[in-house]
């Protein structure tokens, strides 16, 4: 059931516009507009879950999934030395938005991302084009 007060519920149903590089019947995958690095992606189930407590197991089953197709994406994509996935539960690990998400994080020697990043605009533009390249790595994999 939908949060109606829960913006990633929103960027699911649609309502709040997102970069989308990846959907299907039980997850979504969007870039970060507060990039840590670039190509930074959140991968969301479709229904509300606040945290990995309330999380559906089929629902955390698929989100694993799709995180795992994102980070060989963002791989091919961004070329980085690392990713990280990272999926906080409650305010004292920093989760900004309570609705189960895991970051899809590249990384990178020297980067000095600390687990609290912090939010920091990107650059929408850039992030854009950077969602086009996961898109197509996503899409050459899917041809393979």
């Amino acid at each position: 059931m939908p949060d109606p007060t829960c913006i990633f519920c929103k960027i699911v149903a649609g309502e709040i516009p997102a970069i989308r590089v990846h959907e299907d019947d039980r997850t979504i995958a969007f870039m970060d507009i507060n990039p840590a690095n670039p190509g930074h992606v959140l991968v969301v189930p479709r229904g509300h879950a606040p945290d990995l407590y309330a999380m559906p197991a089929d629902d955390l089953a698929a989100c694993a999934l799709t995180a795992q197709r994102v980070a060989r994406a963002v791989r091919r994509a961004v070329t980085p030395e690392g990713v990280n996935l990272v999926q906080a539960n409650g305010p004292g690990a920093a989760q900004s938005v309570m609705h189960f998400h895991v970051h899809v994080l590249p990384r990178f020697q020297g980067d000095d991302l600390k687990l609290n990043w912090g939010l920091t605009p990107g650059d929408l533009e850039a992030i854009s084009e950077m969602a086009e390249k996961i898109r197509d790595a996503m899409a050459a994999s899917d041809a393979t």
